[in-house]
């Protein structure tokens, strides 16, 4: 030991000229502590938390896409992607309000979600439960368990039969599942339904994988007792979707891709992009955000970034986009409230199909 005082060392770090301008540039936002304040609005909250860090920060990234989406003159189609718990979690009226606004053009869900959206539109309802709920005791009881949610599974199957009676009113062919879900959003009442709402303003609804959830299960017993009969059931045309929603995306002026979780709708927004070369057009996506909770080692497509996506041509090498590892049930919330509060409604485009043709798109004229 030399047996000097800590004060006594004369030490300093040594930074070149052009290092200490760099610096000084890396070196220059700070971050703001979050000010609460009695009355504040969420706009208020999500606008603060873009001078946080971590995933506060993500979340205000996330608000600047939208920012750059809904004040872009050139009004970007919007297409939302949907995946997980969703109706289970709470976010039926706030997923409803997107739509019923005008910011949001076109869905497309894994069948679940809307599946459950018409369970509720037909009167039945979500319980809170337990995640460490008796699972036996609950199957004994015909009580189906999401997490710590609960649904009647009696209700269900009234339900899957409720589809399945439905669809035999349709005349026989094929269907993509947009008009299959625009024909069941045409016989909904209930006007806090979100297939209803998009049948209401003719906003398309994509599910690519609607086999995969009660909705198929209905089209399957529907599909049964037309066999029975002896009679042509009615058929979901997938393909169909993508040639549909390709030409949404083609006969845009910009789009922007939200995505709620990820899932088979995140990559099939994203497909769409890519199928524009069918069309001789070669574009990506103008904006996008994700908010999810995947994580990105595994590789897997519900957590690929957006960065990712751009080596692909499915988000455009100059878009603006963000995500943020949130749950969305916390997620979704923070920023719907955020759009409510800073953008005005919006006139829905206007869809002219022929079949599986869009014939025609009008977008609403801009307000000056």
């Amino acid at each position: 030991m030399s047996g000097k005082r800590d004060q006594d060392v004369t030490y300093k770090p040594t930074i070149a000229a052009k290092g200490r301008s760099r610096k000084q540039q890396i070196l220059k936002t700070k971050i703001r502590s979050l000010i609460p304040e009695k009355g504040m609005k969420v706009s208020s909250l999500v606008e603060a938390m873009k001078c946080m860090s971590i995933q506060a920060r993500n979340i205000g990234r996330c608000a600047e896409v939208l920012d750059g989406i809904y004040s872009d003159k050139k009004r970007p189609t919007v297409l939302l992607g949907l995946a997980g718990p969703l109706i289970a979690a709470g976010l039926r009226n706030v997923l409803r309000e997107l739509i019923a606004g005008g910011y949001v053009d076109a869905v497309v869900s894994t069948g679940a979600i809307l599946y459950q959206d018409i369970y509720q539109a037909r009167g039945f309802a979500h319980f809170k439960g337990s995640p460490n709920a008796d699972d036996v005791e609950l199957r004994d009881l015909f009580i189906d368990r999401i997490y710590d949610t609960y649904v009647d599974e009696e209700k269900f199957w009234n339900t899957d039969i409720w589809i399945s009676k439905q669809t035999d009113r349709l005349p026989r062919g094929n269907y993509s599942s947009r008009q299959f879900l625009d024909f069941i959003g045409s016989v909904l009442t209930d006007e806090n339904s979100i297939v209803r709402t998009c049948h209401r303003y003719g906003v398309p609804m994509f599910a690519p994988a609607l086999n995969d959830s009660s909705i198929g299960i209905g089209l399957t017993e529907h599909r049964h007792r037309m066999r029975k009969a002896g009679q042509e059931p009615v058929r979901i045309d997938s393909i169909q979707d993508n040639y549909e929603l390709t030409q949404l995306v083609v006969k845009s002026r910009k789009t922007a891709a939200i995505y709620v979780a990820g899932g088979v709708p995140k990559n099939y927004i994203n497909d769409a992009v890519v199928m524009g070369y069918i069309f001789n057009q070669e574009r990506g996506h103008d904006y996008a955000l994700q908010v999810t909770t995947a994580v990105t080692a595994d590789g897997g497509l519900s957590s690929s970034t957006l960065d990712e996506a751009q080596s692909w041509g499915k988000v455009d090498r100059r878009a603006r986009f963000a995500m943020a590892w949130v749950e969305p049930s916390v997620a979704l919330p923070l920023l719907a409230a955020y759009t409510f509060d800073k953008f005005p409604r919006r006139d829905h485009l206007t869809l002219t199909w022929d079949n599986d043709l869009l014939a025609k798109i009008q977008f609403p004229k801009t307000k000056r």
